[in-house]
């Protein structure tokens, strides 16, 4: 008979240990990562040996250089050679541009363009949702008068009354005989399955899911998540924004109480620019071979004058795309920044920006939410709210329900809205998708309703901070150390 002894137990200790350094070796010196990200790895790893190589095999795959949006070489050259044609009629000084603020912010138009490969449109009209039953009633009453097409995709859509209620308003319409397309994310609607909607398929209703796990209880790519809450109704309304699919977020949900968030509903050329995204998603994820130049079908009109580009990113691309668009608002301020976010858990560049920003004179105001979601990302939020205090920067915590809203307004000029948070994750991790807004009096719009949120808050200034408990400086600790992984 088998008998385990302490040599063994010795000998597996040893083996562990050394399959950890190699592991190790292999994060400093094969994949590059970043520094930070290297040294929290590491730290895992010997912390927890076996827990430590599970996590990083689970969590640490580099898919920067795998080409998950293909595109043919024809869609390549039309896009490459309309956006060279934007950007020289631009550079020309042949371009008209609709209002003043997209004029003066033509450099962060041409860093879109040439960086994020980005259209600018400025023929759009923008509507604000900030409340979850504004927001579906209107998705919905959108969704019922859709005559050809809808192209909705979600991050997270809950097996609950109010996803159902989606799933339904869309099987009605497939029963119709429009062409429903609905994509959600793997990891965050895994309370749905293909049970769930077979009525919906039945009706003629397609659906996919964004990076299914090829084993039942194991997805290789968990730490990959389509982030983006996203629909398009005829090629002519876009959604976009922070909503997810749930009770909890039209405020059903005692844990989180009333959820604020930030929704836009957009009409004009800007969303044939999020159908080609949803398309470029679609794609991939199912299999079907839809054209490009279906994102492009519905003729353009003059819906409104405000100037839009819809960014995306993602780990396919060591871009940071939104990020740097969220660098360049902020070290272009003059006058103000207003961020509202629920995890502020920014790299060095950001954090460093913001600094600076501050110690320009600009006003800077970061709104952050009272209760948690993720417990780790909240503690780390908290620790680089307290870093920014010290250099002068107004934090306000929201105290009504839970914050969710991913905004930033600068100057009263310029603003982006959409699914990316203000956290390495969102940078890095997440496929995301945004709104960089030019137009101040949609700017001035959302100032307005940060001013009127900030009347339920309260400060958190230095002295209330330096106050806080032992127990809370040392959450914040670890949870400062683990701020690449979370």
């Amino acid at each position: 008979m088998f008998s385990f002894t302490f040599l063994d137990m010795s000998f597996l200790i040893m083996g562990l240990f050394l399959f950890n350094i190699i592991i190790a070796l292999t994060i400093i010196f094969l994949e590059r990562k970043n520094p930070s990200a290297t040294l929290a790895w590491i730290m895992i790893l010997f912390l927890v040996p076996v827990v430590g190589i599970i996590l990083y095999f689970l969590l640490s795959q580099n898919i920067a250089r795998q080409r998950i949006f293909q595109m043919t070489k024809y869609e390549e050259s039309m896009i490459n050679m309309s956006l060279t044609e934007q950007i020289n009629e631009i550079k020309k000084g042949e371009f008209e541009f609709t209002n003043p603020e997209s004029k003066k912010w033509q450099d962060m138009i041409h860093l879109h363009q040439t960086y994020g490969e980005s259209f600018f449109t400025q023929d759009n009209r923008v509507f604000v949702l900030t409340d979850g039953r504004h927001k579906f009633d209107s998705l919905f009453n959108d969704i019922k008068k859709a005559k050809h097409t809808i192209n909705i995709m979600y991050f997270i859509v809950k097996n609950d009354s109010m996803g159902r209620l989606l799933i339904d308003k869309l099987t009605e319409k497939a029963r119709e005989g429009v062409e429903v397309r609905f994509l959600i994310d793997a990891m965050g609607s895994r309370q749905i399955s293909g049970k769930n909607l077979e009525s919906f398929k039945e009706a003629g209703g397609r659906y996919a899911f964004f990076f299914p796990p090829k084993f039942k209880f194991l997805n290789l790519k968990l730490n990959y998540r389509n982030h983006r809450k996203l629909a398009v109704i005829d090629g002519t309304i876009g959604y976009l924004g922070g909503f997810n699919v749930g009770n909890e977020y039209i405020g059903k949900k005692k844990k989180f109480g009333y959820w604020r968030d930030t929704h836009l509903k957009l009409i004009g050329s800007c969303v044939q620019d999020m159908n080609a995204r949803f398309i470029l998603d679609w794609r991939f994820a199912s299999k079907e071979k839809m054209l490009l130049s279906q994102a492009y079908y519905s003729e353009a009109f003059q819906a409104g004058n405000t100037g839009i580009q819809i960014v995306s990113s993602g780990p396919d691309s060591l871009k940071e795309e939104i990020k740097q668009g969220y660098l360049k608002l902020i070290s272009s301020a003059k006058k103000s920044i207003y961020i509202q976010t629920p995890y502020f858990v920014p790299d060095a560049s950001i954090l460093e920006a913001l600094k600076t920003a501050v110690l320009c004179g600009v006003d800077v105001k970061i709104m952050i939410p009272c209760k948690p979601d993720h417990m780790f990302v909240y503690w780390a939020t908290y620790y680089y709210i307290g870093v920014l205090l010290h250099y002068g920067v107004k934090a306000y915590i929201y105290d009504e329900g839970f914050l969710h809203a991913k905004t930033i307004c600068v100057d009263g000029e310029v603003a982006s809205i959409g699914s990316a948070n203000f956290d390495i994750r969102s940078f890095r991790l997440n496929f995301e998708a945004n709104a960089f807004i030019y137009d101040a009096a949609e700017v001035y719009k959302l100032e307005a309703m940060f001013e009127s949120d900030m009347m339920r808050c309260h400060e958190l200034t230095k002295q209330l901070y330096y106050k806080r408990p032992l127990i809370i400086k040392f959450k914040e600790s670890i949870s400062r150390l683990l701020s690449d992984l979370l």
